[in-house]
């Protein structure tokens, strides 16, 4: 058995060359931003340490995605600067805090995300800091009063000065220009012996969290992190109510990828656009749900006609009462006998019947059928027509765009209702969020109908 992998999200707080020089195998990623966690291949007792992560340039990690890699069975740290602030957030939950910083979060003696920011360049540059931390002046202070080194009375006029500038603005530069001439004297002491690193709290907080994942992996007690319930076991199950993510989401941001500058596209946009557009896709849909249907089946030790009355409430020899038979279309009822009429309705009702998530299954289905390049290239010319027509074609509500779709779907015999289900979509609210990304192209085809 492989071990456990250790992903490290850092970028100015501690470069890739002392994360590695700590933690030799780790894969170290950039700063955390929203979905990165999601984007990763997670397996139970794997550990993901949070150093930094963008709250500015990027959406900021959500709380509901770390809960979910909690859930997954995944060891989640925070330190030094968002980890930190995360960890006091939800260490209730199981996500372990690390340090000085992750304890003035905790105890409420810092609160604002502004604490911890800082301007920084890019990665080619290995993330250089422009601006100096509120946290580091703050630890600074302290440790000045503590050594003598920097009175406690201009300790608290720095730090006060340091917190009427925004983050963006925390130079040394700025901050000289706003503190009292007699302490500026004291701003350099700080200056220096952050820099040096030994009033450096949050890169002091992120390698003490390191050495103690790594004396954790080693088998060596080590120092421990601040817990929540269970000292280090999830005590509880986030599951899709609390969290609101789901394996299917996971899916989506692991498959996202950028097909061309600016463009991204997941593997879950081509099977959309077979949904919408394929004319084959119903029968990949069938064919994927009843699959899983005959597993469940077998699995309780029964045919699928037997599995299916039973979930449906469907009395042998009975048939479909109306209400299950609104499902079906004229012709199906009229030419299916009635074992394949009760497995046809239990995949259009899918939602209510199963728990699974279907996706997944169809989407290993759609990669395999031929269709993949043919549904990509849809995706492709949708984001083409949608750029053109930016600005002059307005976009209307997912209702009413689920409306003027349903045009491609009226044929005799059937329903609505019948033609979302054989697509998969659970009512016109699910086509209409749906259809929103490819009503540009949709409105060319009507246009220009292609031959």
């Amino acid at each position: 058995m492989s071990a456990p992998d250790v992903v490290v999200y850092a970028g100015p707080t501690i470069s890739r060359d002392e994360v590695l020089g700590v933690v030799p195998h780790a894969r170290v990623r950039p700063p955390v931003a929203r979905g990165d966690l999601l984007a990763e291949a997670w397996s139970p007792d794997d550990t993901a340490v949070i150093i930094d992560g963008y709250y500015r340039e990027r959406l900021s990690v959500g709380h509901k995605e770390i809960l979910w890699l909690l859930d997954e069975g995944v060891h989640v740290i925070g330190a030094a600067s968002m980890g930190a602030l995360r960890a006091a957030e939800l260490s209730p939950y199981g996500m372990s805090g690390a340090g000085t910083v992750f304890d003035m979060y905790a105890t409420g003696e810092v609160d604002g995300d502004d604490e911890v920011a800082v301007v920084h360049g890019p990665a080619d540059r290995g993330y250089p800091a422009g601006t100096v931390a509120l946290v580091n002046i703050r630890y600074g202070c302290r440790e000045g009063a503590r050594t003598g080194l920097v009175p406690a009375a201009a300790g608290e006029r720095i730090v006060r000065a340091a917190k009427a500038l925004p983050f963006m603005r925390r130079t040394w530069r700025e901050l000289e220009a706003a503190v009292d001439s007699g302490d500026r004297d004291h701003l350099a002491t700080l200056e220096r012996l952050i820099g040096t690193g030994e009033w450096d709290v949050k890169r002091r907080d992120a390698m003490a969290a390191l050495r103690a994942v790594g004396e954790r992996l080693a088998g060596r007690p080590g120092e421990m992190f601040g817990e929540g319930p269970g000292e280090g076991s999830t005590a509880w199950a986030a599951g899709t109510a609390l969290t609101g993510i789901t394996h299917y989401e996971a899916l989506r941001w692991r498959s996202r990828r950028e097909y061309a500058p600016g463009r991204w596209m997941t593997d879950l946009d081509v099977v959309n656009a077979g949904r919408l557009f394929g004319d084959d896709y119903p029968r990949l849909h069938e064919e994927a749900l009843t699959g899983l249907l005959s597993d469940f089946a077998t699995a309780q030790g029964l045919d699928l006609e037997a599995y299916a009355r039973a979930r449906l409430g469907v009395a042998e020899p009975a048939a479909l009462p109306p209400v299950l038979a609104s499902w079906l279309t004229e012709t199906e009822l009229a030419a299916l006998p009635v074992a394949e009429q009760l497995r046809l309705v239990m995949v259009r009702v899918w939602p209510v019947w199963q728990s699974e998530d279907w996706r997944p299954v169809v989407l290993e289905r759609v990669r395999e059928s031929g269709h993949w390049h043919e549904w990509s290239e849809i995706v492709e010319r949708a984001d083409e027509a949608a750029e053109r027509t930016r600005g002059r074609l307005a976009v209307p509500p997912p209702e009413i765009c689920a409306k003027i779709f349903l045009r491609h779907w009226h044929r005799k015999g059937t329903s609505a209702e019948v033609e979302l289900a054989r697509r998969g979509f659970t009512g016109m609210p699910d086509l209409g969020h749906t259809v929103r990304r490819f009503f540009a192209l949709d409105v060319q085809r009507a246009r220009a109908p292609e031959r």
